[in-house]
């Protein structure tokens, strides 16, 4: 994107968008409250100029939570919408642990895990789910590095799960 800085790309319309917050307007996403930890532990950890968030589930606003085998009863189509939502819930964590997106210098890396059937083969596909959502919400900033991996269970049985390390700007 030859002239467009790693704070601003045009949408599809030809509009730059200059701020997270714009994109998930126009994307019709309203952030929900930070979806509160399960167990023992906190939802992020800012270390220097890192943001390391623990992983994240496909919750509902209203709490309800996605749950199922991705290649049994849940399809990839849904599991990477089930994808797309734990990105909402991990930008939901991002603004609550920073109180500002545009703090967000780059995603750095992802881990996304797909609570699937042995035989099943594609979890990338499914994790493409918050790749995607993240690449729109941040523009060239939220390309990042990935590992997309199947699990026998998860918590709660939930479709999916992902973390997130995100560098922050000085």
């Amino acid at each position: 994107m030859t002239g467009v800085c790693v704070n601003q790309f045009p949408t599809a319309a030809g509009k730059v968008e200059n701020s997270p917050y714009e994109r998930l307007a126009a994307l019709g996403i309203t952030l929900p409250p930070p979806p509160p930890p399960i167990a023992n532990f906190v939802t992020h950890v800012i270390e220097g100029n890192m943001l390391y968030l623990s992983g994240q589930g496909p919750r509902e606003a209203d709490g309800f939570m996605h749950a199922g085998k991705v290649g049994g009863g849940v399809s990839v189509e849904a599991a990477y919408g089930h994808a797309r939502l734990t990105g909402i819930n991990l930008l939901a964590v991002m603004h609550d642990a920073l109180g500002d997106l545009t703090r967000v210098k780059r995603v750095v890396k992802l881990l996304g895990m797909v609570n699937a059937v042995p035989e099943f083969e594609d979890h990338p596909s499914v994790i493409n789910g918050c790749s995607d959502l993240l690449i729109e919400v941040f523009g060239p900033a939220g390309e990042h590095a990935r590992s997309a991996v199947g699990f026998g269970s998860l918590p709660g049985n939930i479709t999916v799960e992902i973390e997130a390390i995100v560098a922050l700007h000085g």
